[in-house]
């Protein structure tokens, strides 16, 4: 079973994440900041990965140190799950288009995390959420799931659309990478037989 339980706990934040590869996209996210909660559970329904989180912060500062902490025991919990990557597609890619925006994710399963983010949200605020944290959610994720990620905007202007067609993008690159090759189910996706 591709299953993970990651929890994290420092003097900032309190962190629990319960994932299984293998779901239906079953979700039960509560962080304490609405617009992030929704944006992982679009990640979760479109990745077809269940999540539980939990999340408790210091969000009496601000909303940062939850969200780059949740995107690292995600990450975390993605490398735990995927164990030595054994039999899975390893790449995935989305051009997702939500209303006015249009988002293209491509990843790689590589254990050599690079994020390259060009995403411009025209807005510092969606809501109350802080903009510059989308981004700061996808480095975390990126550099503790190994994962190579690119995220590029086509177009779009209103900064809550360009934000979910994100999560929405990288969410269906997800659910390719992960998914078991039917045609190498044995195999290590490298010709380094090593990921």
């Amino acid at each position: 079973m591709r299953k993970a339980t990651i929890t994290r706990k420092t003097a900032e934040t309190e962190i629990s994440v319960e994932i299984n590869l293998d779901g239906t996209g079953a979700y039960d996210n509560q962080t304490g900041v609405g617009f992030f909660d929704h944006m992982l559970d679009q990640l979760s329904r479109h990745s077809l990965i269940d999540m539980t989180i939990r999340a408790t912060g210091d969000t009496h500062i601000d909303d940062h140190h939850t969200v780059e902490d949740t995107g690292i025991a995600l990450g975390q919990a993605l490398v735990a799950a995927l164990g030595d990557k054994r039999g899975i597609r390893r790449y995935g890619d989305c051009h997702l288009p939500m209303d006015d925006a249009q988002v293209r994710a491509a990843l790689d399963l590589s254990a050599r995390p690079f994020l390259v983010w060009n995403v411009t949200l025209p807005t510092p605020k969606i809501g109350s959420f802080d903009s510059e944290l989308v981004r700061e959610f996808f480095q975390a994720l990126a550099t503790h799931g190994g994962i190579t990620l690119h995220v590029d905007q086509v177009h779009g202007f209103n900064s809550h659309h360009i934000a979910e067609a994100a999560f929405k993008a990288v969410a269906r690159a997800l659910r390719q990478a992960v998914e078991p090759d039917p045609r190498k189910a044995d195999a290590i996706p490298s010709t380094k037989g090593t990921l």
